[in-house]
């Protein structure tokens, strides 16, 4: 593997004036490998939905710099942000709320080849969607045609993940696309994920709370506290050896979730 993205001291302030500013970010540093699944963790306002937007282009960062395939990503706005935009794509959390209610299916995954102007021929985007929607399971002849308040909840996080892969990106972040799921639904997302890893390598970072979800699915692990990485490493590495006070709070509730659902088998 190599570099993929490298962010080195990103920070993020809230508010106007010197007395309302809040920085939700403070000198977060850290890399991904192309093809990689790497967890970023965090209790809730920890600052991890943050780091993914202004990933993703929607906000951008008071400080630090971010390098994407090669290239300083810092400072850019408009047509040049928008060359890598369409390798930098995102999966929401709610998928009752990431797609608009007025919009059919097929409308919603070729959205972002408009949005990024990365396909100009119509049959061509056509293709792109059956495609993507084809990848994530969804027959697109079934599909296409309906809204998003006539699929279930799994259904529509699916086309969460179809909109981010029909643009073909190299880096897709994740942010908590399963906490909104049941479990065998957030077990289906996660092996499709997996899927799609193994086909395209195409890298995650992986936003969630839940340190069992990154358990066989993400090869490293970040840990962020109050807007800093506190902890990172191998997952294995993180949870068998924490060093910070909240990690190693957080696998003693997970080891401690594990045992009653052991004395309850």
């Amino acid at each position: 593997m190599s570099l993929l993205l490298n962010v080195d001291s990103l920070r993020k302030v809230y508010g106007q004036t010197k007395n309302e500013q809040t920085a939700v970010l403070e000198d977060v540093s850290f890399s991904l490998q192309r093809g990689e699944i790497v967890g970023l963790i965090g209790a809730s306002g920890a600052g991890k939905s943050t780091v993914g937007r202004i990933l993703a282009s929607l906000e951008q960062q008071n400080a630090g710099t971010i390098w994407f395939d090669g290239s300083n990503l810092t400072g850019l706005t408009g047509k040049k942000r928008r060359v890598f935009a369409k390798d930098i794509q995102m999966i929401f959390q709610d998928p009752y709320d990431s797609l608009s209610s007025r919009m059919r299916i097929s409308d919603l995954v070729e959205e972002p080849l408009l949005i990024q102007k990365s396909e100009k021929d119509l049959a061509k985007r056509r293709a792109r969607v059956v495609e993507a929607l084809e990848l994530v399971s969804l027959d697109p002849k079934k599909y296409a045609m309906r809204y998003p308040h006539e699929l279930s909840g799994g259904e529509r996080q699916r086309i969460g993940v179809a909109r981010a892969l029909v643009c073909r990106p190299k880096l897709i972040v994740c942010d908590e696309p399963t906490s909104m799921l049941d479990a065998s639904l957030r077990l289906e997302l996660i092996q499709l994920l997996k899927k799609l890893n193994r086909k395209f390598g195409i890298a995650y970072l992986f936003i969630t709370h839940d340190i069992a979800l990154t358990k066989g699915f993400c090869s490293r692990l970040l840990v962020l506290y109050e807007g800093r990485i506190v902890d990172q490493g191998e997952t294995d590495m993180v949870i068998e050896q924490p060093e910070h006070p909240f990690t190693i709070r957080m696998i003693k509730a997970l080891k401690s979730l594990e045992h009653k659902k052991g004395e309850l088998l």
